[in-house]
């Protein structure tokens, strides 16, 4: 068997470098380049077309939600009858754990409580230094392992393994698990992850019907923890996750979902064991796994695909505070440009298909967007300052009637979202309807901030990987 950092060595771009192509080039310098143009044009030209950033920002963001929303109409459609399978694969979970002692006993409970349970469930504890190593003494029965050696089978659950590791981090955590198990599904959960009872079940289904599916995501839903200023994150996070999920549902119909979440998502073994495993030095291991798979498969003509399971939902844990938000909208937008840097050999390229030619420039443009945005609001400042009525006049009509779009498709969006994930989904349509008014000034803008310090992160090269406070009710 090949080993797996020499699968890695072999299937990272970091490690086999490739020279970037001409349509990549191209692509991400006319970003830049346009960028650059509307920049200007606040000086250079007058009215409303001074403000050429905010009008291609609304412009392609109203694009965007089209699409999203043409394409995952078909939600409203009765659902096909599930395929019949004779056999369904053996499916394993890894939870790698830093610190993470109490919010583990309710992810523990939820695993265990599964409908269809796993077989094997790893706690991949990545040298903790907090109570975790007491707690999985105490309330599970283990006796203390080796460093680098499994303990188990726990006295109770007899499925249920602890892993000590030395601190490296989530990715090289989720390594180490994975030598240790041998079922043909992998599924990672955060430790500040609740499955709902059935999905596991879900996963294992969509692996089963699909033996070209090689990684899959769940449906997760934002907690934050308890109080006021939690109660409002919860309130933005729930309907920009509820959008997020239904962009991924309609990227995965053109066969060009890359966003996996991590926190709650399944994999072929035998797909992540081919290109090595996760990525120690990327910021958002998840996301860069997706790329080498979909790199692996086009460049060896394989047709492995991504999607995500909208019957497979799990709650977790999200920022309730300003600099939480910041910080983990920092670390993600740091990892994306991680990825894309690394990838941008893809970008443009046919073998890909969707993905190269239609995703992957979408991508290159949504590294500057929020760029595109903060310009777009620093301009109309500008402008209310000098109380310049003759571009502010336009400029406002344009921001009307971009919320008026943002204001029906948030309702169109908990319309399918209701209808693909069911009653417990907790989207409703006057909070989506608040939102969508309220979303542009604030919660937009602090997206904006943490991928701006998200570019200074990926700049400097800074790498971080922590843990939030518990919101998970039990926990």
């Amino acid at each position: 068997m090949i080993r797996m950092d020499t699968a890695f060595a072999a299937a990272s771009p970091r490690r086999s470098r490739a020279a970037t192509p001409v349509p990549s080039l191209l692509i991400h310098g006319a970003v830049l380049f346009v960028w650059l143009l509307a920049l200007a044009n606040a000086f250079l030209l007058k009215g409303v077309l001074s403000w050429t950033s905010g009008l291609l920002y609304v412009g392609y963001d109203t694009a965007l939600l089209l699409f999203v929303a043409i394409q995952s109409s078909v939600l409203l459609r009765p659902r096909p009858p599930a395929p019949s399978v004779l056999t369904r694969p053996r499916l394993g979970v890894i939870i790698a754990a830093y610190n993470e002692a109490a919010a583990l006993p309710a992810t523990l409970d939820a695993l265990l409580a599964q409908a269809d349970p796993a077989e094997t469930i790893i706690v991949a504890d990545d040298g903790s230094e907090d109570a975790t190593s007491a707690l999985l003494q105490a309330r599970y029965g283990f006796a203390i392992p080796a460093p680098g050696r499994l303990a188990g089978p726990c006295p109770d659950f007899p499925t249920l393994l602890w892993l000590r590791l030395p601190h490296r981090g989530k990715a090289s955590a989720l390594n180490a698990a994975l030598s240790s198990i041998d079922t043909e599904i992998v599924v990672t959960v955060d430790a500040d992850t609740l499955l709902a009872p059935s999905a596991l079940s879900a996963i294992r289904d969509a692996f089963a019907a699909d033996p070209q599916l090689v990684a899959a995501t769940g449906v997760i839903v934002p907690v934050c923890a308890p109080g006021t200023a939690g109660r409002l994150f919860q309130w933005f996070q729930t309907y920009e996750y509820m959008r997020n999920f239904l962009s991924r549902f309609a990227w995965m119909r053109l066969d060009a979902l890359l966003l996996i979440s991590g926190a709650f998502a399944g994999f072929r073994r035998d797909a992540l064991a081919t290109v090595g495993g996760f990525d120690p030095d990327c910021l958002v291991e998840d996301y860069e796994l997706i790329h080498r798979l979909r790199r692996y498969a086009g460049r060896h003509g394989l047709n492995w695909r991504t999607g995500v399971v909208g019957a497979a939902i799990a709650r977790s844990d999200a920022p309730a505070n300003i600099g939480g938000f910041l910080r983990q909208r920092r670390r993600w937008f740091g990892g994306f440009l991680q990825t894309q840097s690394w990838y941008r050999d893809m970008v443009g390229d046919p073998r890909y298909g969707a993905l190269g030619l239609v995703m992957l420039p979408i991508k290159a443009i949504d590294a500057l967007q929020p760029l595109y945005g903060l310009t777009a609001f620093a301009l109309l400042i500008w402008y209310l300052l000098r109380g310049d009525l003759q571009i502010l006049a336009p400029v406002l009509a344009v921001m009307a009637g971009k919320i008026t779009i943002d204001l029906v498709f948030h309702l169109w969006s908990v319309r399918l979202y209701r209808r693909w994930i069911g009653p417990g989904s907790g989207a409703r349509y006057d909070a989506a309807f608040l939102a969508a008014l309220i979303e542009p000034f604030s919660f937009q803008l602090l997206r904006h901030f943490g991928a701006a310090w998200g570019w200074l992160n990926f700049l400097s090269g800074r790498r971080s990987w922590g843990v939030q406070r518990p919101a998970l009710p039990g926990v």
